[in-house]
């Protein structure tokens, strides 16, 4: 029963600040600013897929300029089960070359929750705060996108978002 208090209580929070979001961007943001919401269902260890977390529970909200810039936080259940947060800060690119609506995105920040006996599996950590680089493809359809993001040299992670404000 902890466990549905917990989920519900989390659930709450999100459509909390997804309410207060949406009543801010009309007195603080920009046009053209987004706000996203992001889940990511799944991510694919390439050693040991069995034995890592594949259903990570991530949770996160994004907001983007304008310009593209970009700040985020997101909620997670780490590869060795340890719940993780990533707050970050980065650039969306469109390869309008290509396709217009393909991106790349780059999120570097600060995570937190890799602790013993898994510090080691982050290059840069100390008590459990770390360095966090995310290079991830993306595609963007109206309000939706699918984003691949690469997790160091041993992971990748798929990820839902969808456009609060747009």
């Amino acid at each position: 029963m902890p466990g549905t208090t917990n989920s519900l209580l989390r659930i709450a929070v999100c459509l909390a600040l997804l309410v207060e979001m949406s009543a801010a961007r009309a007195y603080l943001f920009e046009e053209g600013d987004r706000g996203m919401v992001q889940i990511s269902p799944y991510v694919y260890h390439r050693f040991d897929n069995t034995d890592h977390n594949q259903y990570p529970r991530l949770l996160g909200l994004e907001y983007e300029s304008a310009g593209h810039l970009l700040l985020g936080a997101a909620a997670f259940r780490n590869s060795y089960y340890q719940d993780s947060v990533f707050l970050y800060g980065g650039k969306r690119w469109f390869l309008d070359s290509t396709d217009q609506h393909f991106y790349v995105k780059l999120a570097v920040g600060l995570v937190y929750g890799y602790k013993e006996p898994y510090e080691d599996k982050l290059p840069v950590n100390h008590d459990g705060y770390g360095l966090g680089i995310a290079p991830t493809l993306g595609y963007q359809f109206r309000r939706a996108n699918v984003q691949f993001v690469i997790l160091g040299v041993s992971a990748v992670s798929i990820t839902f978002g969808y456009d609060l404000w747009n």
